[in-house]
């Protein structure tokens, strides 16, 4: 129990990291809403992994979740980007 609780705060931890580090290269202001919008979507994802999982959702199925979150991001980024912002 106490194993699950010390990898589900660690997964957290390094997730505020990264993000951290990606809104800090981001070139532009104007993409920051959107990353950090899917971003805190993401972050609830993780911080209610536990209460998912009593209800039977997989890890799995968080996973695709949250690989569907990241190609929106990459997805509204290219458009950005086609459109010269």
């Amino acid at each position: 129990m106490l194993e699950f609780i010390y990898d589900w705060m660690e997964n957290i931890s390094v997730y505020l990291v990264i993000l951290i580090a990606v809104i800090q290269m981001i070139p532009k202001n104007t993409y920051e809403k959107y990353i950090r919008f899917f971003a805190g979507l993401v972050l609830i994802l993780l911080l209610s992994k536990p209460i998912l999982g009593i209800f039977g959702v997989s890890d799995y199925d968080m996973k695709y979740q949250m690989e569907n979150a990241m190609q929106e991001i990459e997805e509204i980024m290219s458009e950005g980007e086609r459109f010269g912002e």
